[in-house]
């Protein structure tokens, strides 16, 4: 079978991303590390195509299932591709560092899960602990991680308070003022972000994204 240049192989990687085809957008990113194309060049390349999805979705051109398929196939490379950077002790220039999961009480994953993928796929270092997280393991993991931005997902009206806990539990470590505070899901609205203290709310994936870049410059 004849190789391809990394253009065509860019192009390939770029193109299932957009086919949502996670399978295939696996199997480019091991080829492309097989053939020694730098990961870096290789993750680049999907943050353009996902940046790109990502404001479709923001017009109106495309839909949740295709934004959740691309977060889907991005998250398969970007795991494989981050993965032979740490081998090759290499290290992406990070926009600053996320810690992202959906507070106590709450399970629901996909709306964190595509702000995460999107994040990482614009350039922040991005450490999803997952759901359910209550808020001394959100307080410990901003402390591990020296975060520089908490992002918190709750879908209900009933676990949306939990926020809230989490943001006075940050007070109370004396760590407020040195980790900007993003709050979303389905349960939350700009007046209820403010209403607890957080420092922006942001309704979709992508503009979490403009968000979270717009807190690091302030």
């Amino acid at each position: 079978m004849e190789m391809k240049n990394e253009h065509e192989l860019l192009q390939d990687l770029s193109q299932s991303l957009e086919d949502f085809d996670r399978q295939r957008c696996e199997a480019l990113a091991q080829e492309a590390i097989a053939q020694g194309l730098d990961p870096v060049t290789a993750i680049n390349a999907l943050k353009e195509t996902v940046e790109s999805i990502g404001h479709r979705f923001s017009t109106g051109e495309i839909f949740l299932p295709e934004l959740v398929g691309a977060g889907n196939a991005m998250e398969g490379a970007m795991n494989i591709l981050n993965a032979e950077i740490l081998k090759r002790g290499a290290q992406q220039e990070s926009l600053g560092v996320v810690v992202i999961g959906t507070v106590f009480g709450d399970l629901h994953t996909i709306g964190k899960g595509m702000v995460g993928t999107l994040l990482t796929a614009a350039g922040f270092a991005v450490h999803d602990i997952g759901i359910n997280i209550p808020a001394e393991r959100f307080i410990a993991e901003v402390q591990r991680h020296n975060a520089d931005i908490l992002a918190m997902s709750a879908l209900l009206s009933t676990t949306a308070r939990e926020q809230k806990t989490v943001i006075d539990a940050l007070e109370e470590a004396g760590l407020r003022e040195k980790v900007k505070v993003m709050v979303g899901g389905g349960a939350v609205t700009n007046q209820f972000a403010e209403s607890i203290g957080a420092d922006g709310y942001a309704p979709s994936a992508p503009l979490a994204v403009n968000l979270a870049k717009k807190l690091l410059e302030s």
